[in-house]
């Protein structure tokens, strides 16, 4: 994850048992190298001691809103300058209660309403709580006002009850503050459809065949969306990748169900990308029982073509819409991929040459060179977050070109 120096996060802890899993967040943003700033308030202090967070931020932890400070400045109000963003986990029902109504009774809820920083709040509290219309009403009022949620999750709560209402675990929360702290929302309100993975067409009940891809650079991309601001829809095949949160996600099968989800959702989308890898072959007859071996010497395997998913997405392209596709070659790379540009409709396509070491599938590194009818642009060796970042750099370019008025 790229670095957060010089970025400074003031982090509010309020009274729950969840203020332990504050300890890790704080110690792995610090450890990505943001400075943080730690407000409990008097109650948390019951259920976590300042002194383990001060050990783990290396400042000292504000809780009494009249103590005389080590430096004359308004406390409040220079914590509020100071945050690039303000997270308050745990934010219990009574927190957000009196944040959502201007009540500013302690040193947390003052600063807070004092900030002109982003504000993300990490819920926590017993299912019922979360689910009554006074605490519903209250989160509706603050994300009107642009303050911005992470979860709460589902599981079991220490109440013993399960359901939602527990926080967020600390590695999302991580990677949320470090999204909105590197990335500026310059994809907010754009519509993406992202393809990912393999497609999987079955010889019989229990075989199937596929392909290597991993689906690690469809995920990356529609990950990088999201932490971009845009509306991202994953459309994926088969992949052990956990589903990035905020997303919208539809699984699909084989290259015919992808063709399918695609026919159904395109026309909702700003820009696609098409970076999952559907078959080019399926098999002609598929068996309705287990093919056994008993008896056989071969299996003969006769194989039909299957539908050009990107070029009948191509074809119904509509006027401001962005098509991306990727091309994965072992020769002539520059060659076929023109080829695919111009054959599919593409404004850019990507090739991978997946014989060059650190390419390819499964990898967490690729070689990408963008081509467009006009320009080819070829990358160095890069993480695939990186990859993707610099395509979306690429697409928003093409997206505005076609939809801003001079």
């Amino acid at each position: 994850m790229p670095s957060l120096s010089g970025k400074n996060v003031v982090m509010g802890v309020t009274a729950g048992v969840a203020a332990y899993k504050s300890l890790v967040v704080v110690s792995g943003l610090k450890k990505l190298g943001a400075e943080i700033d730690i407000i409990m308030t008097e109650n948390a202090c019951n259920f976590i001691s300042p002194l383990s967070f001060q050990t783990l931020s290396a400042r000292p932890v504000t809780v009494d809103m009249f103590k005389e400070p080590a430096f004359w400045e308004v406390e409040h109000i220079a914590l509020a300058r100071k945050a690039n963003l303000f997270l308050v986990a745990p934010a219990t029902a009574n927190f957000i209660g009196k944040y959502a109504n201007g009540i500013a009774d302690d040193m947390l809820t003052t600063t807070v309403l004092a900030t002109k920083a982003k504000v993300a709040l990490a819920p926590a509290m017993n299912t019922a709580m979360w689910e009554h219309v006074a605490v519903q009403e209250n989160i509706s009022k603050l994300k009107q006002r642009g303050v911005l949620f992470i979860g709460p999750a589902s599981g079991l709560l220490a109440c013993g009850e399960e359901g939602a209402g527990r926080m967020e675990s600390p590695e999302e929360i991580i990677k949320f503050v470090s999204d909105k702290l590197l990335y500026d929302e310059d994809l907010k309100n754009i519509n993406i459809i992202v393809t990912a993975g393999p497609a999987k067409e079955a010889i019989d009940p229990v075989r199937f065949i596929s392909n290597y891809s991993s689906g690690k650079m469809g995920y990356a991309i529609a990950d990088a969306a999201k932490a971009r601001g845009a509306n991202v829809t994953l459309i994926s095949g088969a992949s052990v990748l956990p589903v990035p949160k905020g997303i919208e996600f539809l699984p699909f099968n084989s290259t015919a169900d992808l063709l399918s989800i695609m026919q159904n959702n395109y026309s909702k989308a700003d820009i696609i990308i098409q970076a999952a890898a559907p078959a080019d072959f399926t098999p002609r007859e598929v068996s309705p029982i287990k093919i056994k071996k008993a008896g056989r010497e071969a299996m003969p395997l006769e194989l039909a073509p299957t539908v050009d998913i990107a070029k009948e997405i191509g074809k119904k392209k509509q006027s401001g819409q962005v098509f991306i596709g990727f091309a994965a070659e072992t020769n002539d790379g520059a060659k076929n991929a023109r080829s695919k540009l111009e054959d599919k409709n593409l404004d850019l396509i990507v090739l991978n040459d997946i014989t060059q070491e650190g390419a390819g599938f499964n990898g967490d590194t690729n070689i990408v060179c963008f081509i467009t009818a006009d320009s080819s642009e070829q990358l160095p060796l890069m993480t695939k977050k990186e990859v993707a970042h610099k395509l979306l750099d690429r697409a928003l370019s093409i997206y505005k070109g076609k939809n801003l008025k001079a």
